[in-house]
């Protein structure tokens, strides 16, 4: 079931559940098996779960399309890579998840890809680029800078090249937007991070609309996740559902700590620069004294954990060019922080103390 007359609040409760029967499992059933007996519509769990199931219908039901779970956010980035042809563009944002930009690196120097790479929120820009590409990639909000884009007017141009478009939706996640709805073809998660809500799972999930079109594409996502192998374990992709249960609750409390910490950052001495595009539970910082004056701030702080993840309960700072993939253009003393759960109390004077030289 749907559950769409429900509110985002109610629907990451009630998704995913079995049918209520007397007797019936309240939660979906975790299945270890590795095969099924024969002439029922799964013969190898490399093709399917019912694990995999009760997840994949309660994300897809979030985006408003189909859901198929993947291994790991990059076994997801991987997958919807393949639908691109041997040789052909795509357009993506200047910064973005870097591992992404690094796969497509990695395509490039093959020849199996050519990158173009826009500033997301100048339309001509993109215009340009998307002529005779194969697919244009959106974050929104892109990762580590925040900048925001017109997922719609983006996608409408994509279309209009017949360029397919995926948008990694894993900072908002479907209670804030749903790219499907304004014409993405693709959606993709790190269901490490917030759907999953805890540090502890790595997963990954694609999102097709619930079309002919989008029916075709999944078809395609489910064979290359088939043929390559980027299968999620069972117990992986239960706790990924029991997470997203708390999806709602933990977005709202992380997300108004985040707003009264971007205001309080905007204002503080130490600070030079703050991003925050206004939703979602990620601020962007840049301090005083260069990538050292960063890192001081990073191993400074106490309840904020130093860490690369984002997404979990707990907050994380982490300076992002300490990692050689992370491009140029973003600054050397640029902070990531993620807003976990915590009181908002105590999460200022952590960082109001690390600040301070």
């Amino acid at each position: 079931m749907s559950h769409e007359h429900l509110s985002p609040a109610s629907r990451v409760v009630a998704l995913g559940r079995q049918p209520r029967v007397p007797g019936a499992n309240v939660n979906a059933p975790l299945e270890f098996t590795s095969t099924y007996v024969a002439d029922g519509p799964v013969n190898y769990a490399r093709g399917g779960n019912p694990t995999w199931s009760a997840f994949e219908e309660a994300l897809g039901a979030l985006e408003g399309g189909d859901a198929l779970v993947f291994a790991s956010g990059m076994a997801a980035v991987s997958a919807a890579l393949t639908l691109v042809p041997h040789g052909g563009a795509v357009v993506v944002p200047s910064h973005a998840y870097n591992g992404t930009t690094a796969l497509l690196d990695q395509l490039a120097t093959s020849g199996a890809a050519v990158v173009r790479r826009v500033d997301p929120t100048d339309q001509e820009q993109v215009r340009d680029a998307l002529q005779g590409a194969a697919m244009l990639w959106v974050e929104s909000p892109t990762n580590p800078m925040l900048e925001v884009s017109d997922i719609r007017a983006l996608a409408a141009m994509a279309r209009e090249t017949g360029a397919l478009t995926v948008c990694d939706n894993t900072f908002a996640t479907p209670l804030v937007q749903r790219p499907l709805e304004d014409g993405a073809d693709v959606v993709l998660h790190s269901v490490t991070k917030y759907l999953s809500g805890h540090s502890d799972v790595i997963l990954g999930a694609l999102v097709t609309p619930s079309t002919d079109a989008g029916k075709e594409l999944a078809a395609r996502l489910a064979t290359a996740r088939l043929l390559h192998g980027g299968i999620a374990g069972p117990m992986e992709t239960w706790l990924a559902l029991r997470g997203l249960r708390t999806l709602h609750v933990r977005l709202e409390r992380a997300t108004a700590n985040a707003r009264e910490l971007a205001e309080r950052l905007a204002g503080h001495a130490h600070v030079d620069t703050t991003r925050y595009p206004g939703f979602g539970a990620i601020i962007a910082i840049e301090v005083p004294g260069g990538g050292a004056g960063a890192e001081r701030v990073a191993a400074a702080t106490d309840l904020w954990t130093h860490s690369t993840s984002l997404g979990g309960v707990e907050s994380q700072i982490e300076r992002r060019r300490r990692h050689p993939a992370e491009p140029a253009t973003v600054p050397d003393n640029l902070l990531r922080l993620s807003v976990g759960i915590e009181d908002v109390e105590d999460l200022w004077r952590d960082l109001d103390q690390a600040l301070r030289p």
